[in-house]
């Protein structure tokens, strides 16, 4: 690995610019598609969409968002007894590109929603496995791997601007099949740049770790894997086709229940069953704590695909001039807000770290939730103008996003980072699962959320926007209170 080299990417190891970019073109292909999937599901079928009323095209949004991250659980255990993370982020590039390319030649659910399976298993692949590569590169820890990921948080936001930027200029001039194109070709270009500088990442990732039971434990282990991802990935092919019967909204309920039995499994192995030392336990205990707050405030952030996302087409005033803005140019507002910002709270986490005053990651977690509660006072704000008769303007939804956006930088990039630090290195790839089902299970919960709101009851929409503000007010407030147990839980760990 060329890590110790004098070449330097920002000041960081020179192997960070092969998953710097390699992530930017995947955040692309996913924020693009991303900024046209609700839309188009809600879209008549005559316009070229699939017809489904809200409720049905909020819970498929969000049982595509939360099986992206939920993948990540066997995607780090396959990366890290199995292929070892370089070819688990290899293989998960080219199940990406795949599952693009059969969105944009679907013509109606059954195929788009296998389009969106691959897509799942793909994500869960590279997604993990991409952030433990990351950190590799900083076996020391401490402040400088914060840093090192919220660069890497960079490319993941810049391919998120311009993935809406295009996707939904394209889909509005062009259609939307050429858009959902324009998000394969952007994957496509991702994999091409990590196949021609993967040498860069030397021997980090590159060899499974060998199974704590031996052989054994490895056969036993991948049965059930296998087995498992045989089932579900069958039970989604049935659901996409109509077989089943099952409505995209009861599907939604099982699978919450799913994803908290799965990551109660997990967190049951890596106490009772890992072999871990007591002070290792206590620090999945933070982890577990982190979780939450992560799941709580991911249920109100991902309200941005959805509710927002309707809130921008059917009551934003989008003229400009003479020229209308494409809903979808929208989310690009997010990751153009952390380009801008993101270096400036890295410098801010160096500038503490050198000088003793680090904040803990509970106090960081603290502010992501109150960030994620403020935005969302603006939106019951705007909100009040639209049931009163009117039209918001743009800037309500670009000062939620800008509140947003600090709360996200405040948690997202520092969570990823405490997450491989709290865990043996041996189960990073596990860990990394972990902090990603937590994002599955607040996409699920967000998009439950979005489900709620009425488009026929628009005075009820402030009250429902204010009550998710409160929700996030509350679970920082907790989480104050839990601060100093997470300090002697987390101790010593890099």
């Amino acid at each position: 690995m060329d890590a110790g080299t004098t070449r330097r990417f920002f000041g960081h190891p020179r192997a960070l610019s092969s998953l710097f970019f390699a992530e930017l073109w995947e955040r692309f292909s996913y924020y693009g598609m991303r900024a046209l999937l609700v839309l188009f599901l809600v879209e008549a079928v005559n316009r070229g969409g699939l017809g489904l009323d809200d409720r049905s095209a909020a819970a498929l949004y969000g049982l595509y968002t939360a099986g992206v991250y939920i993948a990540s659980l066997p995607g780090g255990w396959i990366a890290d007894r199995l292929l070892g993370a370089q070819r688990a982020v290899l293989w998960g590039g080219l199940l990406i590109t795949l599952g693009h390319l059969l969105l944009a030649i679907a013509t109606g659910l059954p195929l788009f929603g296998t389009g969106l399976a691959v897509i799942v298993l793909g994500t869960g692949l590279l997604k993990p496995n991409i952030a433990s590569l990351v950190a590799a590169l900083y076996p020391e820890g401490g402040a400088r791997r914060d840093a090192g990921f919220t660069v890497f948080y960079m490319g993941i936001n810049l391919g998120a601007v311009l993935g809406p930027l295009l996707t939904a200029g394209l889909a509005q001039r062009f259609g939307w099949h050429v858009g959902f194109l324009a998000a394969a070709a952007g994957m496509a270009l991702g994999l091409g740049w990590y196949l021609a500088t993967r040498s860069r990442l030397g021997e980090a990732g590159l060899r499974p770790t060998p199974h704590p039971q031996g052989k054994a434990g490895l056969r036993r282990d991948t049965r059930l894997l296998l087995g498992g991802s045989g089932v579900i990935a069958a039970l989604a092919l049935l659901v996409a086709s109509g077989v089943t019967g099952l409505t995209t909204v009861a599907l939604r309920g099982q699978a919450i229940y799913l994803i908290l039995a799965l990551v109660l499994a997990a967190f049951t192995y890596l106490l009772g069953f890992a072999g871990l030392t007591a002070q290792e336990r206590r620090r999945v205990g933070v982890l577990a704590l982190l979780f939450v707050a992560s799941a709580v405030f991911w249920s109100g952030f991902e309200q941005a695909g959805s509710s927002m996302t309707l809130f921008a087409e059917r009551h934003t005033d989008r003229l400009l001039g003479g020229f209308e803005i494409p809903t979808g140019w929208f989310q690009s507002l997010n990751a153009g807000f952390i380009i801008v910002f993101a270096p400036l709270f890295s410098a801010l986490w160096l500038w503490l770290g050198q000088r003793g005053r680090d904040l803990s990651i509970g106090a960081k977690f603290i502010g992501g939730l109150l960030g994620m509660a403020l935005g969302f006072v603006v939106m019951a704000a705007a909100a009040r103008l639209v049931a009163a008769g009117g039209q918001a303007g743009p800037v309500w939804l670009v000062l939620a996003y800008l509140l947003h956006t600090w709360g996200e930088l405040a948690l997202s990039p520092v969570g990823m980072s405490a997450t491989t630090r709290l865990v043996p290195a041996r189960f990073v790839g596990l860990s990394m699962g972990l902090w990603y089902a937590s994002l599955s299970l607040g996409n699920l919960l967000a998009s439950q959320i979005a489900g709620e709101f009425d488009v026929s009851n628009l005075a009820a929409m402030p009250g429902q926007y204010l009550r998710i503000a409160v929700f996030g007010g509350v679970a920082a407030l907790c989480l104050l209170c839990a601060v100093p147990l997470l300090r002697r839980w987390s101790a010593s760990a890099q």
